[in-house]
């Protein structure tokens, strides 16, 4: 195994023997010298201008509708070891970053896909090196592109990748005995090849200084079971910390890589209840604790910072088909006849079943990659380029390794893995990652937003100004903003926020809460609308907040965030969501940890009831009670008091959501408009209101 200095050896004797080139010529020519990297950032979508893949352009230009989306960026895949020199017509990798340079792109998406025995729950895409060939994906794979992209005329692209999808979540979830178990994947995980190769591409490609590596991490329909859920995240720290990897070579995670789940359902929640019974008990969710993949992922990043990985990392989602447009799609929850009609009659994910995967009947374009689109989301992105196949509907002979998967075929009945049910797979499909233009005209008739141009004719008119830009709440690290939604003579796909003038985010509803920002702080912001046709409004007329005083960590080490998660200040319960960050360089007993919630319960009993609904700590694991503060302050009298029954939170890390609630004896009413420590954020943000006390000191927080 070569060391992480040693990665570059080969682009190190390049550039030693241009230097003595250089010297011996020096009266002749002058040689330029090599491009010094660019800096590295937080977020590399922030402000980027991505590559367009010209070859896929081409394909969807010349489709009916294509070219209204030709020009979007999205991810060149490395699917086996020809691809790196180009295979076929194809580019090869180095002249896709050479035209990358040619367009003025500071942004290189490239996906790196061929593990030993890869993808071993799935036949349409499997690989070209046997399950033992790990010294072959090493020698013959990881290290060529590491060469390629270490070149230091590439010094200023940042280059995002995707470490190697499908691998690690099937060793969660098909490699134990269960449903969906197979052979070949119980094979990799007794192997442990899996581990080692992305561990391995993660240690040799995180030494290249330009490099954003993100691991893929599945999709919700797959491990969002709490049985699933924390084992893969234990998973991914494994093979993050393998073969020379450690989590800082790991940028962040993507889900739903190539996948069809919807970014959000907005008709139903999974915590919603139909004549007693809880959605997540209907077929469609089946016990699953997410519905969609905003919220698994922004779940998913919490419990991944818990099990070590830094703070600060960043969730890609790829949402290139997963829209769910067009005339089928839902604008309401279903009928209260049960919960599966008021689940199937809502839910804008139309497959048959979440586990169905390949090129699926009815799907549509989804959100147009964006950056930074929402709290813990560094970007929405294309991973799959829209029309290429997922997979071949019938036997196809070919040289690329990829086989015949019946859940690639219309007629197949399924297996453990998708309930035995019908596919929804499209028929007459080619091999995985060929055109498949039948599916791409679908998907451009089906995309939400809905894409200017898929009738015919070209879109010049931009939508109106967003007006009535407004602070609908604020705390001392974030504010959130609402205004009037635009208009457009096709729809408006996404709201660009600025503060300052400098983009901090997008989103495709009319409300946005901008997060990290320092207490006591006077901040301006406006907004523009953009239509699918990249149209943009002139900006909004500004508004100003003040951050709250105070919180900060002051002297302790830990500090509160808070979200809303009740939808009424006026009913018989008080919810809401916290977690405990340890912002210091030592771990914290969470035994000696308090934090506290303040509240005025009004009329009605003066005895309370509180219970924990879901902690990623374990409920049991939490203790809660309330508590008369005996103090006069406003919207204070009495406070929630939250603890840990044991446990040690690491230097960097996050307890994960806790989940509360709390009713008073004979359930009457609170107002919660005036409580002390209630925020209308519904996205976790830095509480000042909500106090943390170590070893009765308080740490965090302002006390009323």
């Amino acid at each position: 195994m070569r060391t992480r200095g040693s990665t570059l050896h080969g682009i190190r004797r390049k550039l030693a023997a241009l230097s003595a080139l250089a010297m011996g010529a020096a009266l002749a020519v002058a040689i330029p010298s090599p491009a010094s990297a660019a800096a590295r950032v937080d977020n590399p979508y922030a402000g980027a201008t991505a590559y367009v893949n010209p070859d896929w352009s081409a394909k969807a230009a010349a489709e009916p509708g294509g070219s209204v989306i030709a020009d979007e960026p999205s991810f060149v895949w490395m699917d086996r070891i020809a691809a790196i020199e180009g295979a076929g017509d194809a580019m090869s990798l180095r002249e896709h970053l050479d035209t990358a340079l040619d367009q003025g792109a500071n942004l290189f998406q490239v996906v790196i896909y061929d593990l030993p025995g890869r993808d071993c729950a799935a036949l349409a895409s499997n690989g070209e090196l046997g399950p033992t060939e790990l010294d072959r994906y090493k020698n013959e794979y990881i290290d060529p592109i590491a060469d390629v992209l270490a070149d230091p005329a590439y010094a200023n692209l940042r280059i995002v990748t995707i470490i190697e999808p499908d691998s690690l979540p099937n060793l969660v979830t098909n490699a134990g005995g269960s449903a969906g178990s197979t052979d070949a994947c119980a094979a990799m995980k007794a192997n442990g090849n899996y581990e080692k190769g992305v561990g391995y591409a993660l240690h040799t490609l995180g030494a290249i200084p330009n490099v954003y590596n993100y691991i893929d991490a599945a999709h919700h329909g797959w491990l969002g079971w709490d049985t699933n859920f924390a084992p893969a995240a234990q998973e991914f720290k494994k093979a993050a910390t393998t073969e020379g990897a450690t989590v800082a070579d790991v940028q962040g995670f993507i889900v739903n890589t190539a996948n069809y789940s919807a970014l959000k359902e907005p008709n139903f929640k999974v915590t919603d209840s139909v004549n007693g019974t809880t959605v997540r008990q209907s077929k469609w969710i089946d016990w699953n604790f997410y519905a969609d993949e905003l919220s698994f992922a922004q779940a998913l990043r919490t419990e991944l910072v818990n099990q070590g990985f830094a703070s600060n990392i960043g969730m890609l989602i790829d949402t290139a088909r997963n829209g769910w447009g067009g005339s089928a799609r839902p604008t309401a929850a279903g009928p209260l006849t049960s919960v599966d009609d008021y689940v199937n009659g809502g839910r804008v994910d139309r497959r048959i079943h979440a586990g169905n995967w390949c090129n699926q009947s009815g799907a549509g374009i989804g959100e147009r990659p964006t950056s930074a689109p929402e709290p813990g989301i560094d970007a929405y992105v294309w991973a799959k380029p829209p029309g290429e196949s997922d997979g071949n509907s019938q036997p196809i002979d070919n040289d690329e390794g990829k086989g015949f998967d019946r859940m690639c075929d219309p007629t197949y009945t399924g297996n453990g893995r998708n309930g035995n049910n019908l596919t929804g797979a499209l028929a007459n499909s080619p091999l995985a990652g060929h055109w498949f233009s039948a599916q791409f005209q679908e998907l451009v008739r089906n995309a939400y937003p809905p894409l200017d141009g898929s009738g015919g004719g070209d879109d010049t008119q931009a939508p109106s100004v967003p007006t009535g830009l407004r602070v609908t709440g604020k705390t001392s690290g974030s504010v959130s903003l609402s205004w009037t939604a635009s208009t457009d003579d096709t729809a408006v796909t996404a709201y660009d926020v600025y503060r300052a003038g400098v983009q901090v985010g997008s989103t495709a509803s009319a409300s946005y809460t901008d997060t990290g920002l320092t207490a006591s702080t006077a901040y301006s912001y406006t907004v523009r609308a953009r239509d699918a046709a990249g149209n943009a409004s002139a900006v909004s007329a500004a508004v100003s907040a003040t951050t709250d005083q105070g919180g900060g960590t002051g002297s302790g080490t830990l500090k509160v965030q808070y979200k809303n998660t009740d939808s009424s200040a006026t009913d018989n319960q008080i919810r809401m969501g916290l977690q405990l960050v340890n912002t210091g360089s030592g771990a914290v007993d969470l035994s000696t940890v308090k934090v506290r919630y303040w509240f005025t319960p009004e009329a009605g009993a003066s005895t309370f009831n509180a219970a924990c609904d879901y902690a990623v700590v374990g409920c049991g694991d939490v203790t809660h009670g309330v508590v008369s503060s005996g103090g006069p302050a406003a919207g204070a009298s009495h406070y929630l008091e939250v603890g840990f029954a044991s446990g040690s939170l690491a230097a960097g890390a996050s307890t994960g959501e806790i989940q509360l609630r709390l009713n008073k004896t004979d359930w009457s009413s609170f107002n919660e408009a005036d409580d002390y420590s209630r925020g209308t954020n519904t996205a976790y943000a830095d509480a000042s209101k909500v106090a943390a006390y170590a070893g009765g000191t308080l740490s965090w927080g302002t006390a009323p």
